[in-house]
């Protein structure tokens, strides 16, 4: 039986006290992630139940701080030390999904948002931001929630919100509920000390139409889309197959294909949608010269004009000489202090 968001938020707090102490401050962390096997196609857009399954990996130490406190009268949201006005887009967003969880005591919230990503620019800080967010509400109302029903909160706000709860590999199911109690996210437990990701920011701007939009536009109007399920299905096989043989080539050419096959299906929407910028093609361009000179460098995209490679550490020299402006992350990294040192 399908539930609304707010049947669903009943049902997973069920009895649990809705008491915050006023003088609390909660401090959370939730990881980006990039997908290796996309997902694009929802088949419930309110509850962000996705078409398919998918898989992603973690920006190590790079996602989203999240400050929160109670505080009378009405919300306070700062994104990045900028108060946010009422009227903007994100501010909405949020504020409709903390609605969820005010039930008849009427919270308010102080929230302070620190992004180490670009916001809105293709690499999944929405994601970050939710699941750093339910986390942060899970601890100020000690719901001690275990994070397989903080995946269902947290996909309410941001689909691809739950894969942030976890680190490492991360599978996101699909599930077949129309409640969307199965469509839950787990780690793979498979850590692999020697890949690495490279972020190149082409353009930290926000996106002209977001991937909401994209999507379902992408779904409606695209004739590729029909394709698209199974050839997720197949992906998602010989992605997992990679990760647990440590076959770094398939893993590169599954997910730069997958991500390439995710942007066609984009441009044959009608009318079409196009992310890639100048720069973002000249950066295709050095990977595919690079692989053709023998370097195990692979590339994978968002909805955005941003590429983030994914490459070897006995590599890393090669590729940052290839590209000067390079952060390269290790997404096996997660501790905060380890990472500063």
């Amino acid at each position: 039986m399908r539930m609304t968001k707010q049947q669903i938020v009943q049902e997973l707090l069920g009895q649990a006290v809705q008491h915050a102490s006023t003088q609390q401050t909660v401090r959370c962390f939730a990881h980006a992630n990039i997908a290796l096997c996309k997902y694009w196609g929802k088949r419930d857009t309110q509850l962000n139940l996705p078409i398919t399954s998918s898989l992603s990996i973690s920006l190590g130490t790079l996602g989203s701080h999240v400050q929160l406190q109670t505080r009378p009268h009405t919300d306070r949201i700062q994104l990045n030390d900028q108060t946010l006005p009422t009227q903007h887009a994100a501010y909405r967003r949020i504020t409709t999904f903390l609605d969820l969880f005010r039930h008849s005591n009427r919270y308010f919230f102080d929230l302070q948002l620190t992004n180490t990503i670009p916001t809105a620019a293709g690499f999944a800080s929405s994601a970050s931001i939710f699941a750093a967010l339910v986390k942060a509400l899970n601890t100020l109302f000690a719901w001690q929630l275990p994070t397989s029903k903080l995946c269902i909160l947290a996909r309410l706000g941001s689909g691809s919100a739950c894969r942030s709860l976890h680190s490492g590999f991360v599978l996101w199911h699909a599930g077949n509920q129309p409640n969307g109690m199965d469509s839950t996210a787990e780690p793979l437990n498979t850590a692999w000390p020697q890949l690495r990701l490279g972020l190149l920011i082409t353009s930290s701007q926000p996106k002209a139409i977001s991937s909401r939009q994209a999507m379902q536009h992408t779904v409606t109007t695209s004739p590729l889309y029909n394709s698209w399920p199974q050839l997720v299905q197949h992906d998602l096989v010989c992605l997992q197959q990679a990760i647990s043989q440590r076959d770094f080539h398939t893993l590169g050419q599954i997910s730069q294909a997958n991500a390439l096959a995710m942007h066609a299906t984009m441009l044959a929407a009608r009318p079409s949608v196009l992310y890639w910028l100048p720069d973002s093609v000249k950066q295709i361009q050095t990977v595919q010269q690079a692989q053709q000179q023998g370097l195990p460098l692979y590339f994978t995209m968002d909805a955005g004009a941003n590429l983030k490679l994914l490459f070897l550490q006995q590599d890393e020299q090669i590729v940052r000489q290839l590209f000067a402006q390079l952060q390269v992350v290790d997404p096996f990294v997660t501790d905060l202090q380890q990472a500063a040192t």
